[in-house]
């Protein structure tokens, strides 16, 4: 693949207060902003060159920006491929240290100006700088190595815990990669000491280089926090591996790379460190968790930006008001993310006042946390509020162009709630279900215009979780479903195109696959051999944990409805359906010990497969599972499937996608 180019471009601009100019390199690849720029051997030496003849020039400083909208997102990932034998990925290395060391050595004063996304090599090489501006509208900011399966490898792991303490190093490094790759606000960069200051966009470069002055002028001083590099730095890096071992279990080996390569940087010269981020970075390269990372990165940038059999979104009818039936927990989720994402108002609707009123207050409430931590405006804030409200009668969606259900999980109740609400809007309005395992064909069924009904699966917390499964029912039309595919962009969602078939793709899955597990307990094998039996894949949460989080009722209740599906597949727990009727909402108590009122429900642990013979049974049961859904077109592919996972269930990246890895151990 031939490299996409972003050349350093050169210029001597003058700047207050300083008798000599100021050398200014624009980092641009000539594309516009949805092709970021990245830095590929010609871009390096670029860059090199460009920093080469500002300092033969004698400026007053040297700043490095990036064209509108971006900084640099770093390495072009694109090229590992390529990269056949491990000399080449030293020298990767080796180029990248190389020409940004230039910036960190250099006599005279260097200055990021981030003006837009800055990730991976992109930010480390602000971090050479001496300064660095951010603009309050980067989009992004993040060191995501260990989230392909890398570890940042042109001095991130050398610099930042020596700039912003090992603590906060390891939660760029480690704890945000691992957490579907969360990016950091301009804001989170100020406070955690990488941002030296911030400056709105809308004249951000002439308020970077006035402010580049009065630094070099003397006139303005950037103060930096005092980094403990004593023993308390090593007890930092040993108490973010035992949480990495809660989380992957030593499944993944990049972050436990990037966590021996922060330890180095409290003692070892910078050379020594560089030096070793190089031998890792030849080490990743080559690894499978890496190549895998690859596939699923490919997966999430590309496949989910372009949903498979969706119609276009331009097709789809205006949204100019939302309409949510429910005001509990999920449908307030829902009601702000709506009014957040689409800024239009959106009323929620109850059986009485008292729920209307407690899931507005929710909705506020969650804004001023938002306003709290600095991550939205007042002004917003007040506007947010201004377009949420509720309502005890339906007649208040007579003007919504969606209405969304989000009511108990019964097909009766959610049959009732779309005959009533389709007696009070236009015909043009859209219907929506929330639906995680009901038919939404028979949902639909009794309705007068049931091509209008589609399915909008979205995944608790509602903010945080990525994926969005919509679900076309039998009649669903092509202007309903464009509509759902329109709102699903403008939510930010990553919106895969699912059949209308019991539970869709995660639930369906996850149920068959947490089934394995119940059962064995129930069979007698011990609950921590069970919850434990499937770690070396490195899962976000372990099975039992994850029944707590999900509930034990609604798993019962989505087990219950495959089980009707799929009787011989899918078995309803017998024990999981007491745990429920006593009341329990979690295998554990809260400082995470097991019940003692489920070993009573459970009784004694005798029998039952081992933990390898289940962690067996699981996997052969999800690609029973797998193979059938493919033959029934609940999806276009089976890498709709792999995006599902790994969107709505937190299927590794480092394992690729769960196809690819069952073909890998021989279960597909």
């Amino acid at each position: 693949m031939t490299e996409v180019v972003t050349k350093a471009l050169l210029r001597f601009v003058s700047v207050p207060g300083q008798a000599g100019k100021a050398a200014l390199i624009t980092l641009d690849n000539g594309l516009d902003y949805k092709k970021p720029n990245t830095f590929g051997p010609e871009g390096l030496a670029s860059l090199d060159a460009a920093f080469d003849e500002a300092i033969a020039a004698g400026p007053a400083f040297i700043a490095v920006t990036g064209k509108p909208y971006i900084f640099s997102v770093g390495a072009d990932i694109t090229g590992i491929p390529q990269v056949t034998d491990r000399e080449q990925a030293l020298e990767i290395g080796r180029l990248g240290h190389a020409v940004f060391a230039k910036f960190k050595n250099s006599a005279v004063p260097t200055f990021a100006f981030v003006n837009g996304a800055a990730m991976g090599g992109g930010l480390e090489l602000s971090l050479h700088c001496h300064y660095r501006a951010i603009s309050t509208g980067a989009a992004a900011l993040a060191l995501p190595e260990c989230f392909l399966g890398l570890v940042p490898g042109w001095g991130g792991t050398q610099l930042l815990p020596n700039l912003i303490g090992p603590a906060n190093a390891a939660k760029v490094i480690i704890e945000n990669p691992l957490s579907q790759n969360r990016m950091l606000k301009p804001a989170d960069a100020l406070k955690l000491g990488i941002a030296d200051t911030l400056f709105e966009p809308a004249d951000f470069l002439e308020r970077s280089l006035a402010w580049a002055a009065s630094v070099v002028a003397g006139t303005v001083t950037v103060e930096r926090a005092e980094i403990d590099r004593g023993p308390a730095w090593s007890a930092v890096i040993g108490y973010a591996k035992k949480l990495l071992d809660e989380k992957l279990h030593g499944a993944a080996p990049a972050p436990y790379r990037a966590l021996e390569l922060m330890e180095l940087a409290r003692t070892a010269t910078f050379e020594d460190g560089t030096a070793a981020e190089d031998e890792a970075l030849a080490d990743m390269i080559f690894s499978p968790e890496l190549r895998a990372g690859l596939y699923s990165f490919d997966l999430v940038q590309r496949r989910a930006k372009r949903p498979a059999g969706a119609p276009d979104p331009d097709d789809g009818r205006d949204v100019n008001k939302v309409g949510v039936v429910g005001a509990g927990l999920m449908a307030s989720q829902l009601a702000l993310l709506f009014a957040s994402r689409l800024e239009v108002p959106v009323v929620l609707t109850d059986l009485d006042q008292e729920r209307v009123d407690k899931g507005v207050a929710y909705v506020n409430a969650e804004i001023d946390k938002l306003v709290a931590k600095n991550k939205m405006m007042p002004g917003k804030a007040a506007k947010l509020r201004g377009l949420v409200s509720g309502s005890v009668t339906k007649e208040a969606f007579a003007d919504a162009d969606l209405v969304i259900e989000a009511v108990f999980e019964n097909l009766a109740v959610k049959k009732q709630v779309f005959a009533e609400v389709e007696a009070v809007v236009s015909e043009s309005c859209v219907l929506a279900t929330n639906t995680s395992s009901l038919s939404i064909t028979e949902m639909a069924a009794d309705l007068k215009h049931p091509e209008r009904v589609v399915g909008l699966h979205f995944f608790n917390p509602v903010a945080a979780m990525p994926l969005l499964e919509i679900v076309r029912a039998e009649k669903t039309d092509e202007e309903s479903l464009a509509t759902a595919f329109a709102v699903g962009k403008a939510l930010r969602k990553s919106s895969v195109l699912v059949a209308d078939r019991p539970a869709f793709v995660v639930n369906r899955l996850l149920t068959r696959f947490l089934g394995e597990i119940l059962g064995a307990v129930e069979e007698g094998t011990d609950f921590t051999v069970a919850d434990q039996a499937v770690d070396s894949l490195g899962m976000p949460m372990r099975p039992l944990t994850l029944v707590g989080l999900v509930g034990p009722a609604v798993a019962l209740h989505v087990a219950e409805t495959l089980h009707e599906a799929f009787p011989d597949r899918f078995a309803v727990s017998q024990k999981l359906g007491k745990l429920v009727e006593a009341g329990l909402t979690s295998f554990h108590t809260a400082d995470g010990a097991l019940d003692p009122r489920v070993v009573e429900i459970y009784g004694p642990r005798e029998g039952g497969p081992t933990g390898e013979e289940l962690k067996e049974r699981a996997l052969t049961a999800v690609a029973e599972e797998i193979r059938l859904m493919l033959e029934e077109g609940v999806v276009a592919d089976a890498k709709d499937i792999d995006l599902c996972m790994i969107l709505g269930a937190g299927w590794p990246f480092h394992l690729g996608g769960i196809t690819p890895y069952l073909r890998k151990v021989g279960k597909l």
